[in-house]
């Protein structure tokens, strides 16, 4: 136990040293999630830096250990199987041929359980954010109070927003996996909301670019009311904007390498806002060209 503690703590003080992304995978699971605390560089500004040494965090358990163990071991199991039937599972004829695919549906709390919430509440902000089911368990409901106060901490400029944002997909032993979009061109979404805009984020990890992850977004615009609205959205009206780089949308998402996909509202205006998602999917929809009618009605038609 002493060996194992003494090769992490070198790992975790090396910094940006490649070690500790290889004992993190093979010997994380042997610990608790106080873990990856290890490994985050997250201070609140205005904060002290904690003074703890980072060995102390460890929480040892080997009943733990033994029980994620055969867990990874029979996801990769299912992993090896998939592969060797198909991409996904899925024999390659049936793969080529997909024309839809749900990727998210909200009809329990396991499926809940798959996003992850947050505000500004992180950066000492005071916005509200929650996430539920709706009702009868047929939707997502996702709603709260943005706060736009800015944190007096004498380094935060602005403040302001609340998202939900799904888990990046792992594989066996902590490997890092990504979704693959390649074989359809829009999104499509059943949602509910406020008449508030929203802006949908998709995460990628491309072969190659100047930054760790690129962002994709696009404005969603909820009408309001109690109507369901079904939304198509074309992969190739979403704009990079990553940081450091002009705000367009000549760049094309590598659909191959899709991390995550996320929701946040920041219009700038205080009070409360909610949004129900029914599910989230994809279309391959060629004919597919047009946004939202319900924003590009002209506003002085000629006639």
């Amino acid at each position: 136990m002493a060996l194992t503690i003494t090769l992490l703590n070198s790992a975790y003080l090396r910094g940006r040293c490649c070690r500790h992304k290889v004992l993190h995978p093979l010997l994380g699971p042997l610990f608790s999630d106080s873990m990856s605390k290890l490994y985050s560089s997250y201070r609140r500004p205005g904060s002290q830096p904690e003074k703890k040494p980072s060995w102390q965090n460890i929480d040892f358990n080997f009943k733990k250990g033994i029980d994620v163990l055969k867990t990874q071991l029979s996801i990769l199991k299912k992993e090896t199987k998939d592969y060797l039937v198909g991409p996904g599972g899925n024999p390659f004829n049936q793969y080529l041929l997909e024309q839809t695919r749900v990727l998210w549906e909200f009809r329990s709390q396991e499926d809940l359980n798959k996003w992850v919430i947050s505000s500004d509440v992180e950066i000492g902000g005071k916005s509200e954010v929650y996430l539920k089911l709706g009702r009868n368990n047929q939707a997502a409901l996702l709603y709260g109070t943005l706060n736009t106060e800015v944190p007096r901490d004498g380094e935060t400029k602005y403040s302001g927003y609340c998202s939900m944002r799904a888990k990046p997909p792992v594989g066996s032993f902590a490997r890092k996996k990504y979704y693959d979009w390649s074989n359809f061109n829009s999104l499509y979404l059943r949602v509910r909301g406020d008449g508030r805009p929203w802006m949908v984020n998709i995460y990628t990890d491309p072969y190659f670019s100047h930054q760790k992850d690129d962002l994709y977004n696009y404005f969603m615009f909820t009408r309001g009311g109690p109507y369901w609205e079904e939304i198509k959205i074309p992969f190739s009206k979403f704009f990079l904007s990553s940081r450091g780089r002009v705000q367009d949308n000549q760049h094309p998402i590598w659909l191959d390498k899709i991390s995550t996909l996320g929701f946040t509202i920041g219009d700038k205006v205080d009070g409360p806002f909610q949004l129900e998602i029914d599910f989230i999917g994809l279309i391959n929809d060629r004919a597919h060209t047009e946004e939202f009618a319900y924003e590009t009605y002209e506003k002085n038609p000629q006639v």
